[in-house]
C-alpha cells in the first residue's frame, strides 16, 4: 500500500501525467494515467477496485486516455500488460491494441560488472541531444522527456564505446529504459547499476542472448508481462529494456 501510494502521488503531481478516476455513488473505484512527456503516450498504470470489477470500469478508464491521446495528436500510445491478467490481455486487444514482445522481468543482486571498452558514467544534460538521436535510430522516435527527468534526478547513465556514445538507461529497473546498439552495451549498463529499482527490469525474452546472459548471472525471472501498441510501431534496430510503461 504504502508504495502505491507514493508511486500514485508522484503521478498525481507530475504535470507530464494526465490523471483519470473512476467515481461510484462517490466513491474513487479506479485510476489511470497518460505519460505525455515524451513523442509516445504511455498507458497506465489503471486500477479498478477488485469489489466492482467486471462492471466495465477498466474499458472506461482506458478510452479515456486514449481519447485523450487522440485529442493531443500522439501518433501512438503503448502500454505494458502483466501476463498473468487474462482479463486485461483480452481488453487492450479489444481496443486495438497489438502485441508486440513477450517480456521478462529480471531481479537479483546488483553486478557490479564493468566491461573493458565499455565505459558507464552519469548522464549530463548536455547527453540529451545524442541520446535521442539513438533512440530515434532504433526506435523510430526518441523519448526525451523521461529521459531529461531521470538526468535531474540523477538515475540516469549512458555508455560509451570507441568514444562515442552507443547506448543510455534512465536506471535500471521497473519505471526505467535503456538501449544501446548492441547487446554489449546494454549489458554494460545492467552491469554497472546500483540496484535493481522495483520489482526489477525487464527484458524483450525473444532476446536470447541477452536472456542468457542474465541468467547466467543468477538473475532470476519474477514476472512476465507483454508490450503492446497502437499507432507508429517500427520494429527495433537495436537493443532495448522498456519500462512497465512501454
Amino acid at each position: 500500500m504504502e508504495v502505491a501510494t507514493e508511486i500514485v502521488t508522484l503521478l498525481l503531481a507530475h504535470p507530464g501525467f494526465y490523471a483519470v478516476v473512476a467515481e461510484l455513488d462517490g466513491k474513487v473505484v479506479g485510476c489511470n494515467f497518460l505519460d505525455e512527456r515524451s513523442s509516445i503516450a504511455g498507458i497506465g498504470p489503471v486500477a479498478v477496485d477488485p469489489a466492482v470489477m467486471n462492471s466495465t470500469i477498466g474499458r472506461q478508464l482506458m478510452q479515456a486516455v486514449m481519447n485523450r491521446a487522440t485529442e493531443r495528436r500522439f501518433p501512438g500510445m503503448r502500454l505494458v500488460q502483466i501476463a498473468w491478467h487474462y482479463r486485461s490481455l483480452a481488453l487492450y486487444t479489444k481496443l486495438g491494441f497489438d502485441t508486440r514482445e513477450t517480456l521478462s522481468a529480471m531481479q537479483g543482486k546488483p553486478l557490479a560488472l564493468h566491461m573493458p571498452g565499455y565505459e558507464v558514467r552519469p548522464a549530463r544534460e548536455a547527453d540529451l541531444s545524442a541520446c535521442k538521436d539513438l533512440c530515434g535510430r532504433i526506435h523510430g522516435h526518441d523519448r526525451g522527456g523521461e529521459l531529461l527527468d531521470a538526468i535531474r534526478q540523477r538515475t540516469a547513465t549512458v555508455v560509451e564505446r570507441l568514444g562515442r556514445l552507443t547506448g543510455y538507461a534512465t536506471g535500471i529497473g521497473w519505471f526505467h529504459h535503456a538501449l544501446g546498439e548492441t547487446n554489449e552495451d546494454v549489458e554494460a549498463l545492467i552491469g554497472a547499476a546500483s540496484a535493481f529499482v522495483g520489482p526489477g527490469f525487464l527484458v524483450p525474452s525473444r532476446n536470447s542472448e541477452l536472456f542468457r546472459s542474465c541468467l547466467r548471472r543468477d538473475l532470476r525471472v519474477v514476472a512476465q508481462a507483454t508490450l503492446m501498441t497502437i499507432g507508429l510501431y517500427n520494429e527495433p534496430a537495436g537493443r532495448y529494456l522498456p519500462s512497465i510503461l512501454y
